[in-house]
């Protein structure tokens, strides 16, 4: 397993168990509703989870479990948590950096309807950026979170792509960003009007 595996491991594991934690009644289908993830791959990550001694299941009364973050689990949901603040710390520098660098290039350029593509960690770092580059975002597409709001703008689905106007797309995922270009492509989007920063993988641009 790579390091960009172990990390999206890690992070599922803190996310469930923080779920967990604050309801322990919180059902399979929530935890995917909640996490964005396939009901089937929760069900694994629990199953994980447990094998570990991180949590208990309870099956009482019959076919409606609950899940219960064992002693051990909340030392590693401390440790997971601690990890998770220090790798957002690297993340927040490095792309703080590039988003300021590319902000900066298209201010002194004609490139001035910019569109957000992805809505995580790394899409809120970058709208700090472009706001303090004095440009203004001109709409977020994202799959997961569409209907949501963002700095006051709502969240549109991948669709939306083909048809807002915009100089560039700027990739600001730190999960999916492949996915979501490959996916700006399929509907169309001409290659060229993608950027993507963290094309090399932003925990390679973080040394972890």
């Amino acid at each position: 397993m790579n390091s960009r595996d172990e990390h999206s491991e890690d992070y599922r594991s803190l996310l469930l168990l923080d779920e967990i934690s604050k309801n322990n009644e919180v059902t399979q289908r929530d935890l995917s509703k909640k996490l964005g993830v396939a009901l089937g791959l929760i069900n694994s990550y629990l199953k994980n989870l447990a094998s570990k001694g991180y949590i208990t299941v309870s099956g009482i009364p019959r076919k409606r479990y609950s899940y219960y973050v064992t002693a051990n689990g909340f030392t590693e949901k401390t440790r997971l948590t601690y990890q998770h603040l220090r790798n957002f710390t690297n993340l927040y520098k490095v792309a703080r950096r590039d988003f300021s660098l590319l902000f900066n290039s298209y201010r002194r350029s004609d490139i001035k309807r910019i569109v957000f593509c992805g809505n995580d960690e790394v899409s809120e770092i970058a709208y700090l950026s472009l706001k303090e580059a004095g440009l203004d975002l001109t709409a977020i597409i994202d799959a997961a979170s569409a209907g949501k709001k963002f700095f006051g703008l709502s969240v549109l689905p991948l669709e939306a792509a083909a048809s807002i106007e915009s100089d560039v797309i700027v990739i600001t995922s730190f999960q999916s960003g492949a996915e979501l270009k490959n996916a700006l492509v399929a509907l169309g989007v001409k290659e060229e009007k993608i950027c993507f920063p963290g094309a090399t993988g932003w925990l390679k641009r973080m040394g972890v």
